[in-house]
């Protein structure tokens, strides 16, 4: 194994994302040991462009050091860097290797304080760093002594949910075992004492930035979603000394999938969700996915159905014919484009059994027929003719989520939480349908075992521990 110190810079767009996406695919090849606080300074002399934002971080890696620096070219164009960018110009990603196993590689290292700050920061041994006024460590915010957050609010209640929502970044998560890069959508809320005027929005994003680097440095890969807000639930209780917090995270993925008659392939787009709630007693979690369907209306179907038979005993067929025909042809009726989604809460020693195209499955399996993107004319055929052999009410839908979550998870046990949910849109009403089911695993089991209704059942909030759960008599 070699020693490599590495800095990372960036100029343009988001620097800051820029360069944890740096960090996160050097990681393929790479142990990541220890990063740096983030520097700020003006292009250097004769440079373009805005200021830098700048990083070091030590690594550990079985690749010598020619190889290494190809792979991190490799990672510069990923990141967004052009081919043949000129040596000064303005560039969202710079990598450069400044040590090789404790020794300086760096030419004129001494004369780069953008570089020798953060490095003396993570390696003193290997440099000392001189003061210099035109390098600034990254404050986190402006210090001021007023802090309006912690005063007293005119009304004297307490709040439940205070937070942020629609905090978008790119984050690298490990999905079925493979890396996968995602456009994110966080929500993070914390309760709000009646003695706090409020919450300190700015320190969501700090605390963001905080978990994905921790998560960084202490996973050997990119964590799992679930992992991820988790760590960020039980930053936002330690800094913003909350009693809870619950912390939600949205990423559309994309898995390969075939067309089913003409074999066409493409990539269809799901949403990855992690939910998070974090209070003095620990943290619980689920984990899920949302998927889009179709679905065919069973009760407009029977209706066609039984016209259709009177008109064609109108029309001098036998009665025995008629249903003999319909029977062996499908029956009009009208479609829904379908949402559903299910979730899942484990316990740490299953988590790795739950797999995203697993669930993503279950939710498509349970509608009239799964959609796709690109359809050939024998595709579209198949769709709709398997869609109107297989009606489906929303209730069916969020039924057949359930029931298949418990067949393909029957290993797992009776505390294991499921949640799922469907919303049609309806193609000839003004309005949608909608349904959804809940409950620990041995809940469901007992109702279907017995025919008896398990009430009340375990619903997200109970067992993420937001309020207690319900007592079974």
């Amino acid at each position: 194994m070699h020693e490599i110190h590495i800095g990372i810079g960036s100029n343009l767009g988001d620097r800051q994302g820029n360069i944890l996406a740096a960090l996160q695919r050097l990681r393929a090849r790479a142990q990541i040991v220890a990063v740096s606080s983030f520097y700020e300074s003006e292009a250097a002399h004769g440079a373009e462009g805005p200021a830098y934002l700048n990083i070091a971080a030590a690594l550990r890696t079985e690749q010598e050091s020619d190889a290494f620096k190809h792979f991190a070219r490799d990672v510069e164009l990923a990141v967004g860097r052009a081919r043949g960018t000129r040596r000064l110009a303005a560039r969202p990603i710079d990598i450069d290797v400044l040590a090789v196993d404790g020794a300086i590689v760096a030419p004129n290292l001494q004369s780069r304080p953008y570089n020798v700050l953060p490095l003396a920061e993570i390696a003193p041994h290997l440099i000392a760093a001189p003061p210099d006024g035109n390098v600034r460590r990254r404050e986190r915010s402006l210090h001021f002594d007023t802090d309006r957050q912690d005063e007293e609010p005119e009304v004297r209640l307490s709040l439940n949910r205070a937070g942020v929502s629609g905090v978008r970044r790119i984050v690298h998560l490990e999905v079925d075992g493979r890396q996968q890069v995602y456009n994110g959508e966080f929500t993070m809320v914390a309760d709000l004492a009646f003695d706090k005027s409020g919450v300190h929005m700015s320190r969501f994003a700090e605390i963001l930035e905080e978990a994905t680097l921790d998560v960084l440095a202490r996973d050997e890969k990119p964590a799992r979603i679930e992992r991820l807000v988790e760590a960020i639930a039980r930053e936002i209780v330690r800094s913003q000394r909350a009693i809870r917090a619950d912390v939600r995270l949205r990423a559309e993925f994309g898995l390969e999938r075939w067309t089913p008659v003409s074999g066409k392939r493409g990539q269809e787009t799901y949403a990855l969700i992690g939910i998070a709630h974090a209070d003095e007693e620990g943290t619980r979690r689920v984990v899920g996915v949302e998927a889009e369907g179709m679905t065919a209306c069973p009760c407009a179907q029977a209706m066609v159905r039984e016209h259709s038979l009177r008109e064609l005993v109108e029309a001098g067929f036998s009665e025995s014919d008629a249903k003999r025909a319909l029977d062996a042809l499908p029956v009009a009726t009208h479609n829904q484009r379908g949402r559903g989604a299910i979730l899942l809460g484990v316990d740490d020693a299953h988590a790795h059994a739950i797999r995203a195209e697993d669930l993503v499955e279950i939710v498509e399996n349970s509608m009239s027929s799964e959609t796709y993107d690109l359809l050939k004319r024998p595709d579209e055929f198949f769709v709709v003719n398997k869609a109107h052999y297989n009606p489906r009410f929303v209730e069916d839908v969020v039924r057949g989520i359930l029931s298949r979550s418990l067949d393909m998870y029957a290993d797992l046990s009776d505390e294991t939480f499921v949640f799922a949910s469907q919303v049609n849109e309806e193609s000839i009403h003004k309005h949608d349908a909608f349904a959804e089911g809940f409950g620990l695993f041995g809940e469901l089991r007992e109702e279907l075992r017995t025919g008896r209704v398990v009430e009340p059942k375990t619903d997200l909030a109970a067992w993420l521990r937001t309020r207690p759960s319900p007592v079974l008599v």
